[in-house]
This record gives structure tokens, sequence and C-alpha cells, in this order.
């Protein structure tokens, strides 16, 4: 489409919204856009509306089909209600559970969807204040909801907000449900297609009862009491980074036996602008700088982060020379794994049905620990939801000991349905106390790991391409990566390929073409090289991103041959970057 005809078409798209269905506020905001003789915020405000991705609805607030809104929120609120009609017609009453985290509107966002679900005669129950997102999944299995919603944008920046939806299982949607409601969403064309005047009798406020009911059960799923015991009193320092966190992370933590929880005091204050950082994400080094601060001011042992709704969880631990090191998301998921794995077989709990998920963009040494000790292992696409995917089908038949993603993400329960930084939290600091008993540091529980089950190094690059502009680069990018197929990465010759926008794999070593088992499509690139290297491409889909994730190997057969392992490892991701043009 020309330029001149995109913007005469977003001119149209948004006088739409100059209508009297809309508030005076957005009217003036449209009108002001509209007058403005550069239409570069109008085009981005207009020329799409917002889409469920990975992650949901997410997008920088503002006026417009592009923006997060009351209007784009409603009209996925109002599509969300004409979708559970339709598919719970039989039952007397529907019912959903709505959460929100510390961003700005967020509250406003979510007693907004709050009126337009109780005007259609549909139950809500509505948090009283912000809470996490896997508590909102754990009320929508306890209260026996058909759905649930919860605003957040997770770790991006405060510009940021968004909408996750959630069937009945506790889980974020796929297909059908996601396409199904997108379809219903796509009919509504203005406001006054939203019905925005609640029924307040249909909406009850829920809150301390259920964190009560959370966290007793988020103990169970604790397996070394006694090593809490002994150690109850680890000094651990614990930041919200301003979000949903705050007050019950060190509540369950409290409740598994914890009694050295150091806080954050700046950053345990509640706000959507997030005074204290750039990014409220604990990959980033530089939010975890004031936690560490504060564990080298109390020499603590351990710094444990959560996101602003509390679902991605941060750990920074003393490497042997006593400096702080931020562990990655692979990492964790080791720890996490290895630990419940050992676990289970120590107290006589695996029989055969247990298994594990992850992500096909995360570390390959999960496989290697679940397979050598015969634990059932399911790869899925990126996005918690189909780790519930797999936890929907093997209910009843196979047991779940946890899933992670290379995001940050983990669960060790099975009465929640996303990745969940409280019983995150609360698990690593028991592999912390585990692992004392033993007399190891995490940071050396995680080498005893490496030199048991192999070296791996695994890393993200994210290359940002903002906008429309930036959409359809990534696009080319993609078809250039398909096009032109790479032969090797670093002097490595590729043995393996997998394209999951076509389901299909090639393996150069047999010349063989195959299918690959996954439940839909995706726009995902992997590579597999003859020195064990993995490489996945695929656009955000949530973000403004094209992401690359890098995994080497390198043999180590004890703990002092990790050092040389890792150096080696650095040196080729180097040149894998270097070789995919993106460094």
């Amino acid at each position: 489409m020309e330029n001149k005809e995109l913007i005469e078409e977003v001119r149209k798209k948004a006088q739409t919204w100059l209508g009297s269905d809309y508030d005076e506020a957005t009217r003036s905001q449209v009108q002001a856009m509209l007058d403005n003789p550069d239409p570069a915020d109008l085009v981005e405000s207009f020329y799409r509306d917002l889409e469920f991705g990975t992650g949901g609805l997410r997008g920088i607030m503002g006026v417009g089909t592009n923006r997060i809104n009351k209007y784009t929120v409603g009209a996925a609120t109002q599509g969300l209600s004409n979708y559970l009609k339709k598919e719970f017609a039989d039952l007397s009453e529907i019912k959903v559970v709505i959460g929100h985290d510390c961003r700005n509107n967020s509250r406003t966002y979510a007693e907004v969807s709050a009126d337009i679900f109780s005007a259609n005669g549909i139950r809500v129950y509505l948090f009283e204040d912000l809470r996490p997102t896997p508590e909102m999944s754990y009320a929508i299995r306890r209260l026996g909801c058909q759905s649930g919603i919860i605003l957040t944008a997770s770790h991006n920046p405060k510009e940021y907000n968004g909408y996750k939806a959630y069937w009945d299982d506790g889980a974020q949607m796929i297909a059908p449900h996601d396409k199904n409601t997108i379809a219903e969403v796509n009919k509504i064309r203005t406001a006054a297609d939203i019905r925005f005047n609640g029924n307040k009798d249909l909406i009850e406020i829920i809150g301390k009862e259920m964190d009560r009911a959370y966290i007793n059960d988020l103990k169970t799923v604790s397996l070394s009491p006694e090593s809490i015991a002994r150690h109850h009193d680890i000094k651990t320092v614990y930041t919200p980074i301003h979000g949903t966190g705050v007050h019950i992370i060190p509540a369950a933590m409290r409740h598994f036996g914890f009694t050295n929880i150091i806080s954050v005091p700046e950053q345990d204050l509640i706000s959507g602008d997030f005074p204290t950082v750039v990014s409220p994400n604990p990959e980033d080094p530089a939010a975890m700088a004031m936690a560490v601060e504060k564990a080298e001011a109390t020499d603590a042992e351990l710094v444990l982060a959560s996101d602003p709704d509390a679902d991605r969880v941060g750990v920074t631990v003393k490497n042997n020379d006593g400096e702080w090191t931020i562990l990655n998301g692979n990492q964790t998921a080791l720890l996490f794994v290895y630990y419940l794995i050992t676990r289970w077989e120590e107290l006589g709990k695996l029989t055969g049905k247990e298994y594990i998920v992850k992500t096909i963009v995360t570390t390959e040494t999960i496989r290697t620990i679940a397979e050598r000790n015969e634990v059932g292992l399911y790869d899925v696409y990126t996005g918690f939801k189909w780790i519930a995917d797999i936890m929907r089908k093997k209910e009843g038949k196979k047991t779940f000991i946890g899933g992670g993603e290379e995001s940050y993400g983990f669960l060790c329960e099975d009465f929640v349905r996303d990745k969940d930084a409280v019983s995150a939290c609360c698990m690593m600091a028991e592999i912390a106390a585990w692992a004392k008993d033993r007399g190891l540091s995490l940071f050396q529980l995680l080498h005893r790991i490496y030199a048991e089950y192999g070296y791996s190094k695994e890393t993200g690059i994210s290359v940002v391409k903002k906008g429309k502009s930036g959409a359809e680069e990534i696009e080319a990018m993609m078809k250039n990566f398909r096009e032109h197929p790479l032969k090797e990465i670093a002097g490595s010759k590729v043995t393996m390929t997998y394209d999951y926008a076509s389901l299909k794999g090639h393996s150069f070593i047999d010349s063989e073409d195959f299918s690959l088992n996954m439940p839909t499509t995706s726009n995902v690139l992997q590579y597999y090289t003859e020195d064990d290297t993995k490489v996945s491409i695929r656009p955000s889909g949530t973000e403004p991103k094209i992401k690359f994730y890098v995994e080497v190997h390198e043999p180590v057969k004890s703990v002092e041959e990790i050092p040389a392992a890792e150096k080696a490892a650095s040196e080729k991701i180097e040149k894998i970057k270097e070789s995919l043009g993106i460094n």
C-alpha cells in the first residue's frame, strides 16, 4: 500500500473515534493527531488493530486501535464475553476472574472489564487490588470459572500495558478459543458495540481469602522442609521491582519457613512508573542492581526478584570469588529441573509416569537430565500456554514435575497453569537450603550439574525493529532466512533444520525431509550443527523484536574444567553472532 493511501485509510479509521460513543478526552487526542501535519503518531496509533500474540494483547498506552486504552480493552472484553456466552450457553451462570498488576491504568482497565462482563450477565470475581498473574490463574481453577483476564504488560517498559485472556483450566487461551475470541473481537467495530454499563450485583471483590488458599497450596510443593528448618535464616534479598510480588512473595517464603527475608524499600514502592529502573525486567542487570547493593551491604547469600506481574523470577548468586552473578533463565531452569527430579527420586516419588516440559528455545541440557533419569520430556512452543497445554492433555494420565522456559519462567505446581514467580522464589530458596546441607552454594550446585550432564552456554539476542516499518523488516528477515537457508554456522555444518511455520524438518546427514509433530504452526526456524550448537530464530509475539537464541555445548569431565569450557563457549557464541550478522 502506498504511503498516501495508508495515511488516507488511517485518517478514515481515526475519524470514527470522533463520535459521541468515545469520551471527550479520547476525541480531543484523536483530533489533535488528525490536525498534526506530521502523520507519524496517527499512523502508529491506527495503522492496525492490536491482536493476541504469545502473551495476549500488549501495546503502548494511548488512543487508537493500535494502542492499549479503555476501548481496545473494552472490545477485547466484549468479544470475549460474546464468545463465552456462545461456548457455555448451557451453563446457568458463567464466571470470570479479573486481576491486574501495578501498571498505570491497570486498575481502571480491570474495573472497565468488570463492568463489561457483568453488563453481559457474566459473574465477575475482581481482585481487590493488584495480584500476581499466577494467583489469578489459581483463582480460575479454585472458583470453577470459565475464563479470566489479567491486565499487565509483564516486564515491558512503563509505556506499555496489556491484557492476557485465560480459559477454564487456568491457562492462557490457545486455539480454537484464542482465534474464536479474536473473531468475536473483530466484530466489535465501534465503542457503541461495547456494553460499558455494568451490573454491580454480579461483581464480587476477592482478596485475602484467595491469598491464604494460594499460599497454603504452594507449601505443598516443598520437598525439603528439614533443610529449610536447618537453614531458615539464609539471608535472602527480595525485590518486587515495584510490582505485585511485594506482599505475597515474602509471605509465601515465610510460610515455607524462611525467616530472614531482606527487602529493598525503594523498590517496594508500588508504581507503574518504575522509578528506580529503566525497565522492570529481572533479566536486566540494571533492574537487579539495587537488590545486589542491598545484598552486599547485608552480606546476603541470595537475591531474588520478580517482574511487575510476578510470573518471571530473577536469581542472583555469589560465584566462587564472592562476586554477584545473575543466572539466566536456562540456568535457573536447570537448577529447578535437577532439584525436582533429584528430590522426587530420593523421596521415592518417581513411578515412571512423571514428566518435565520445556520450550523449544530452552536449553537441551534439560533433555539430558530428564532422559538419564527416565523422566518424560515434552518440547513446546515459546509461551507458557503451551506448557499448560501439555499439562491439560496429560492430566490424570501422567504426573507433572515442572516446566520452564528460558525467559525466566518456571512452574513447579500443577494447580496453577502459568509461570509462577511466587512458587519459584520459594523453591529457589529451598534449593539454596538443600544445597547448603551438602556444603554447596547455588553457584557450586550449578557447576556440579554441568560436570555431570555437560556444559552448555546460552545467550539470547533481540534485534528491535519498531513500528510498521520495523514489522515489515522483521518479516523480510524471516523470509530471507527461509529463501537462503544456512548451510553452516561459524564454520560448523548445519546437520538439521526445523521450520515450524511449515512443520517440516530436514536432515542433511540423511538427506531426508520429515514432519514436525506440533499442535499448530509457528514462525520459528531452528538449526542444529555438527558441533552440537542450536540456533533458534523467531519474531516476538508481544514486542517489536526478532529474537535469536544461541546454545553451544562444551564437553567437561569435572568442575575444574568448567572455566575453560565457559571461555571456549563464549568465543564460539561471538563467532556465531558474527556469522549471523547480529553483532
